[in-house]
Parts: C-alpha cells; sequence; structure tokens
C-alpha cells in the first residue's frame, strides 16, 4: 500500500486509507458498533457468527465478520467526543452508514440497577466537539430506525431497559459532578445532577452526543446502548451488563440489516411497522 497521504486537508492514501482509524474501502460493513474500550471489542467480536481482524492504530481497533447472516463491523473510538467524532468521520468516509455505539454509563434514576441498559433517544451536548460542526442548538438524536431496533434487540433477548435522554460530557469527573483531584469541585458541577434530574435525563457518558450530532448531519444513522455501571444516586458501581449490551448492539445489526432489505424490496425509504405485515 501507498503509505503517502494524499495532503494536508484530506489524510488519506491513495487507496482512502483513513489516516487514524488505517482503513480502507471495502474493509468494512455499512453498520458499525463503536465501542469506546478497545478490550471491549475482543469481547463483541465472540458473539459473531466470524470475524477477521482489520486494523489497529492509537485508539482504533477495527473488525469485521457476520452476526447471524447480517454484516457487521466494529471499531473501538477510546474515550470522548473528540475520539469518537474522528471514527465516525473516516469510518463514513469508506463507506459505514449507521454507527451503534455500545458503552458504559452511570445513570441518575433510583430505579435503575447496576447490570441494566440504557437506549438513548437524543443526548444533552455537554462536550465541546460539536460546537465545532454546528450551533448548539442543534439537537443530538439518535435516529429513529435504531432506537427501534435496540428495544427490539433488548426485548427479544429479555435484557431489562430503559430508553431516554442521556448527557454526554467531555469531563467524567467534575464534569458528571464528581470530585477531582484534592476533591476539586467548581460550584457549577454543584447542582448538575438535581438539575438534570428535574429535566428527566437518564444517564452520563461521553460520546453519544457527537456521534448522533455528526450522523445527523451528514444523513447518516445512529444510536446507542450502554451497560449501567454506576448509579449517582444509590452511590453504587460495578462493572456488569457489557456482554448484553454487546449482544443487544450486534442483534439491532441483523434487525437493521433485515428492515434494510424489507425496504429495499417494498420500495420504501424509510421503515414503518406496516411494512412487517
Amino acid at each position: 500500500m501507498n503509505k503517502k497521504f494524499v495532503s494536508a486537508e484530506k489524510p488519506e492514501t491513495v487507496e482512502r486509507m483513513q489516516y487514524h482509524i488505517s482503513v480502507k474501502p471495502g474493509e468494512i460493513a455499512r453498520y458499525v458498533l463503536l465501542p469506546g474500550d478497545p478490550e471491549r471489542v475482543e469481547k463483541i467480536i465472540k458473539l459473531w457468527d466470524q470475524n477477521r481482524f482489520v486494523a489497529k492504530h492509537r485508539e482504533y481497533l477495527t473488525y469485521t465478520g457476520t452476526f447471524k447472516g447480517a454484516p457487521i463491523s466494529v471499531t473501538s473510538t477510546g474515550i470522548g467526543s473528540p475520539a469518537a467524532a474522528i471514527a465516525v468521520e473516516e469510518l463514513a468516509n469508506v463507506g459505514a452508514d449507521t454507527f451503534i455505539r455500545v458503552g458504559s454509563t452511570g445513570v441518575i434514576r433510583k430505579e435503575i440497577n447496576i447490570g441494566d441498559l440504557v437506549i438513548t433517544t437524543a443526548a444533552i451536548r455537554l462536550e465541546g466537539t460539536t460546537k465545532q460542526y454546528v450551533f448548539p442548538e442543534y439537537p443530538a438524536t439518535a435516529h429513529y430506525e435504531v432506537v427501534l431496533a435496540l428495544i427490539e434487540a433488548a426485548e427479544s433477548l429479555g435484557y431489562r431497559y430503559f430508553v431516554g435522554v442521556t448527557a454526554t460530557t467531555d469531563s467524567f469527573y467534575p464534569g458528571q459532578a464528581r470530585p477531582g483531584f484534592k476533591n476539586y469541585f467548581p460550584s457549577m458541577a454543584a447542582s448538575l445532577l438535581s438539575d438534570l434530574m428535574k429535566a428527566n435525563v437518564i444517564n452520563f457518558e461521553m460520546e453519544a452526543s457527537s456521534i448522533f450530532t455528526l450522523a445527523s448531519i451528514y444523513g447518516l444513522r445512529a444510536g446507542a446502548v450502554c451497560a449501567v455501571y454506576a448509579n449517582r444516586v444509590t452511590n453504587e458501581f460495578g462493572v456488569e451488563g457489557e456482554k448484553e449490551a454487546a449482544e443487544t448492539a450486534s442483534t439491532a445489526v441483523k434487525i437493521l440489516y433485515e428492515w434494510d432489505q424489507l425496504k429495499e424490496e417494498k420500495g420504501k425509504k424509510h421503515f414503518f411497522p406496516s411494512l412487517l405485515k
């Protein structure tokens, strides 16, 4: 492969290999799961029928394969919206059009347990990345087809899940109302939890709003399912639900693949329930 990049403005090779993710057209499916942790990639692909290694560069680890006959890929994004936005940009450049974040989250609802799942419908943009793309009033919304597929997947698997609005932040500590080093805790963090709870927000995480915003701007589809690791109301923390989130996301891809085939067969642009009749 020619390693020479086209330009500083367009950092890809003549074969269109992307600079950060080291992936080129033809190496990924249109449906891509986006975990933050590269180690989660290895756990996700164990659920698939087959998989093959595609690339690894920096925090971006990519595999492609099939899940119950549906083409599927996975690329880790690392932590935070800047890295997630790079992944969406470069994956879209090589043919991806559907993205599902598979993450972990902290909830601010007493009734949600460690290990439950949260399916996000929209995200509050408490991060700086999307401000580089569009004015702050622009909504960060999940695509309705992806949300519906994730709900259908969780229902079919029998997993306990909650659906609602997420807050995406750039900070895991003060930005999510946790004290920082030496108990640093700015006054602006003091009312954050209560304000979000009053607004019926379900959870905190760090990537969804950037993935949703970019997907909407570019006319792509995106959604998110996260395993609950923390409950900020009960002050509990535990690493549970990772496999359930991965299986739900993979099953959602299979559902979307079938719906997309049905839409093509029926000559429809959008999925709607009576298409299944």
